[in-house]
């Protein structure tokens, strides 16, 4: 059995390495191919291209990189009808795997495809919804509320469960991290997270840093560590070299997932990675700029209060978020200085909060990763779910 698994960035990479140790539990004999990053290599897969040529976010941004990622796109549809895969499984990143999953349709490749992570389209696009059938045999999602939009539209539609909740950073040591770098016992751990994009760092760690600078004057006890990934970790450390910063830069999960668990307070662009924060515990804001362009056109497409995963799911502020033109420095050591601060109103508010979303998510029950597994088999040998 041949599957063929896409990922198109890290978070979606991240993903796929645990879907493929839940399919690998249920058939040793399943091999694998596509695009991927590094945690999906770690599980025996080979990746056709490096998934950081995608690794853009922005309606403006990705403008320059149209030409290679249509090349890669290209590559793809080749690569799938040489392999001859059961099945086309792609993760996330809706704008490039649309396009493969339409080329595929278009060409009339016959296999059977699956999208993995439900495009946002209780936030914008609605119409999408009613046109994924087209392209698609089935998707999977990660919250309970997403498979309305979808299924009055002929697309078999499956709520699995996010995958925060099977995440390795739930039962991490933070013990192995501290020994490692000998980090004083006096010191508490800040987690300093400017995102896993080119875009996002250019535009973020410089701002973030500023927010160091003035805190190490007021809390000598803060011990910084800047967790990254492959895709950007030149850069970040490009920029710490420019600005003479001695922060800590790690960028293997299992150093970034302690670390987590070491720490007292975190700085974070928005993503997943406040969303697991969140179900460890760990007090935060983001803190998030785009081009006035891009920040514009999202202001005007989309239909949500909040950006933050856990100020969505919960529909509520629990988490700040500082976007824009609030995301300043000022603005970020106010809030973080309210978070330092245990008896602080916003430091409470966060702590009720995690522990109810830790309860609507669902933590410690049924693995997402293993019942996506099962929906997918049952696809390939043509059981109906």
């Amino acid at each position: 059995m041949l599957i063929y698994l896409i990922a198109g960035e890290p978070s979606g990479d991240m993903l796929g390495a645990r879907l493929m140790r839940a399919l690998k539990s249920q058939n040793s004999s399943i091999e694998f191919t596509g695009v991927c990053g590094d945690n999906m290599e770690k599980e025996g897969m080979h990746s056709l291209f490096d998934i950081s040529d995608l690794a853009v976010m922005g309606l403006v941004e990705v403008i320059p990189s149209i030409p290679k990622v249509l090349r890669h796109i290209k590559e793809t549809i080749q690569d799938i009808k040489e392999k001859k895969p059961d099945i086309v499984i792609t993760i996330d990143s809706w704008s490039f795997s649309a396009r493969v999953h339409k080329a595929l349709r278009k060409q009339n490749i016959k296999v059977k495809q699956i999208h993995y992570v439900a495009p946002q389209v209780w936030a914008w696009k609605k119409k999408r919804a009613k046109t994924m059938y087209k392209y698609i045999d089935r998707l999977l999602t990660l919250f309970p509320n997403e498979p309305q939009y979808f299924t009055p539209y002929n697309l078999p539609t499956d709520f699995v469960g996010h995958p925060v909740v099977e995440s390795s950073m739930i039962n991490a040591n933070s013990n192995d991290f501290i020994s490692k770098y000998n980090i004083p016992k006096d010191k508490k751990i800040a987690l300093i997270l400017p995102g896993s994009r080119h875009n996002e760092v250019a535009n973020l760690l410089p701002i973030f840093l500023d927010v160091v600078d003035e805190l190490k004057k007021t809390n000598k006890d803060l011990y910084f560590v800047l967790p990254t990934v492959k895709t950007v970790e030149n850069r970040v450390k490009n920029i710490l070299k420019q600005r003479n910063s001695d922060i800590l830069v790690i960028n293997t999960q299992h150093e970034r997932y302690s670390a987590a668990q070491s720490a007292c307070i975190a700085i974070a662009a928005s993503g997943t990675v406040a969303l697991e924060l969140a179900i460890i515990n760990v007090p935060h804001i983001i803190a998030y700029k785009a081009p006035a362009l891009t920040a514009w056109l999202v202001r005007h497409i989309s239909n949500i209060k909040y950006v933050n995963l856990t100020n969505i799911l919960l529909d509520k502020l629990i988490v700040p978020e500082l976007l824009q033109d609030k995301c300043n420095k000022e603005n970020i050591l106010k809030n973080i200085n309210l978070l330092l601060d245990k008896n602080s109103d916003l430091y409470s508010t966060q702590e009720k909060g995690f522990d109810e979303l830790r309860q609507n998510l669902g933590v410690g029950k049924v693995r997402p990763s293993q019942k996506a597994a099962e929906i997918i088999i049952n696809e390939i040998k043509g059981i109906s779910n």
